[in-house]
């Protein structure tokens, strides 16, 4: 099942799956909605290989890319003769898909007057080809997609409420890929696997994963995909961090972090660097660095100060996680709550920091 394709083990992936998994075995329409680059005909493949209708036709339509004089004759067909340049019968993309499964994408690009004519033929279950006064009955599923709102189409007479009714009986809202940033270093080994060349597959190091994790993907999946495949052909089989990377191959943003960042890094892991305690001196200013200098120097203090212990000692592991878990607090109150940001404060990985988030029960 294309389900496999659908990488990714974040709550919003698990959750679609399952909700395609469930979506599959009904006949009802079904109305996907997310950004450009997401992955709706993806979405809409896993709907008809999981169906009773897997054995016929998966036929893709892209309302948008086709001229709007033309888009009856290419969802219904048409008869020779029936306008200038019909020099044969033509058969329609609903025929084409009959017993199997039609996918209008950009199903809001729809001209309104295809917009009546698409509703007629959902609701009378037939077809009448351009230029023939005889219907012909389909037996189609419709998986429908866009990234318009919709909504506010309807609210602008731009899209039809009936036809929007008619297609979302079964809406499925794919999450945007910064929604989902956990599932991004996933991706990236999967698709430099895939785009691996002759030469073998590339390794992207710490510093690069983590530029890439930080990166809104305002194309989503579909700019990742060509981001890798981008890079494995310039760096096949090759170990590749930040600073190797060449400014115009990435995103501004992802070059602008690695240039921004004092982080170091060893084998993906951040280094932390020994600290001159000496030189110190509390910075009221910056409560987190004040924190965590303090945390820094602690074991030195402690152990100039051993006679402070109580008798019956301390419980070093729970000592140590009471510091942790207070800088953390605190650089969460630095940033306002952006982990991100949060994680650069403390050297951490933005992952590392989520569970030890999760583990302290701070969200």
């Amino acid at each position: 099942m294309a389900l496999d394709l659908i990488i990714g083990k974040s709550r919003a992936v698990s959750e679609l799956r399952g909700l395609i998994r469930q979506a599959a075995t009904s006949d009802a329409s079904v109305l996907i909605l997310g950004e450009s680059g997401t992955g709706k005909e993806l979405v809409a493949r896993a709907l008809h290989t999981g169906s009773s209708r897997s054995s016929r036709q998966f036929v893709p339509v892209n309302c948008g890319a086709i001229p709007k004089e033309l888009l009856e004759s290419e969802l219904f067909g048409h008869k020779k003769g029936a306008f200038t340049g019909a020099i044969s019968d033509r058969t329609g993309r609903f025929e084409l898909a009959n017993d199997g499964t039609l996918f209008l994408d950009e199903i809001g690009d729809m001209p309104l007057e295809m917009q009546v004519k698409l509703l007629r033929v959902l609701q009378e279950r037939s077809v009448d080809p351009v230029g023939s006064t005889k219907s012909i009955p389909v037996n189609v599923r419709v998986v429908a997609a866009t990234h318009r709102d919709l909504d506010k189409y309807i609210d602008r007479g731009d899209f039809r409420e009936d036809l929007f009714y008619r297609l979302n009986v079964i809406p499925i809202v794919l999450p945007a890929l910064r929604e989902r940033r956990e599932d991004i270093p996933e991706l990236i080994q999967h698709y430099l696997r895939k785009h691996a060349t002759n030469d073998g597959v590339p390794m992207f190091d710490g510093s690069l994963i983590e530029a890439l994790c930080e990166y809104d993907w305002p194309g989503n999946i579909r700019e990742l995909v060509n981001l890798v495949h981008r890079l494995s052909c310039f760096f096949p089989n090759q170990k590749v961090s930040l600073s190797q990377v060449p400014a115009t191959l990435l995103p501004k943003s992802v070059a602008a972090f690695g240039a921004t960042s004092t982080h170091e890094f060893t084998d993906g892991a951040p280094v932390q660097t020994e600290l001159d305690l000496s030189l110190y001196t509390p910075d009221a200013d910056n409560p987190v660095e004040d924190a965590i200098m303090r945390a820094q120097g602690f074991a030195s203090e402690s152990a100039a100060t051993t006679h402070s212990f109580p008798e019956d000692g301390v419980h070093l592991k729970d000592h140590l996680a009471d510091i942790e878990k207070n800088l953390i607090i605190k650089a969460l109150e630095e940033s306002n709550g952006n982990v991100s940001q949060s994680a650069r404060l403390l050297n951490l990985q933005r992952t590392t920091l989520i569970e030890k988030i999760n583990k302290y029960k701070l969200a």
